[in-house]
């Protein structure tokens, strides 16, 4: 499937106070990176919303800001980059005004621009779900590290950035779950913030 160039979203669509409605809308979007002069990047098929600093299950719970969580304070329109287990680099979009510390972790994308370097970076000699479903999958295809942390997703010779390419699927085809390896996080980890393309088959598996 060929799809076409896009508008690169700007600060107006990062900055709303709803980040479960960005998180939403960011399903059908594009992620891109530039990485040693490759361009590549996929469609945005899940997302997970958090919401400082009321979410307990959110890095910015209870305003605790460090080191790692202060990109997470900046206006959004930025990159949230963190280490999991010491192996997995995480991408998240930091939404919201400034001080609000917001942001949608990118969970999965359906791979579409230069497929074959994200397949190296993966070490696949096949296109298949370990390209693209899982956040930490996702970040090692696009050269994601968590050297771009703080990195704008607006400038235009970021190495980063999400565009809109006119897919904008309807509610009927979109699930809302609770989200993933939150158990810890009590009624928090109930709210129903991963959303997701209905049997896309490059979504993420639980567990």
């Amino acid at each position: 499937m060929v799809f076409p160039q896009g508008r690169r979203l700007d600060k107006h669509f990062y900055r709303r106070e709803d980040v479960t409605g960005i998180a939403r809308h960011l399903l059908g979007k594009f992620l891109l990176t530039q990485i040693d002069g490759n361009i590549s990047g996929g469609m945005i098929v899940e997302t997970e919303a958090y919401r400082g600093p009321e979410d307990k299950a959110c890095h910015a719970w209870n305003n605790k800001k460090t080191a790692r969580t202060r990109p997470m304070f900046e206006a959004g329109g930025i990159a949230y980059v963190y280490l999991c287990y010491g192996i997995h680099h995480l991408f998240n979009v930091v939404t919201g005004p400034e001080d609000s510390p917001h942001a949608v972790l990118i969970r999965a994308i359906q791979p579409t621009e230069n497929t074959e370097i994200m397949m190296r970076r993966r070490k696949l000699n096949r296109l298949s779900a370990k390209v693209g479903a899982g956040p930490g999958i996702l970040s090692q295809a696009l050269g994601i590290t968590t050297d771009l942390s703080g990195q704008s997703l607006l400038d235009s010779d970021s190495p980063i950035w999400i565009e809109d390419r006119g897919i904008h699927p309807e509610e009927r085809f979109l699930s809302e779950t609770p989200r993933i390896g939150v158990d810890y996080a009590g009624e928090w980890a109930q709210k129903k913030w991963r959303f997701c393309i209905k049997n896309n088959p490059w979504i993420s598996k639980p567990g």
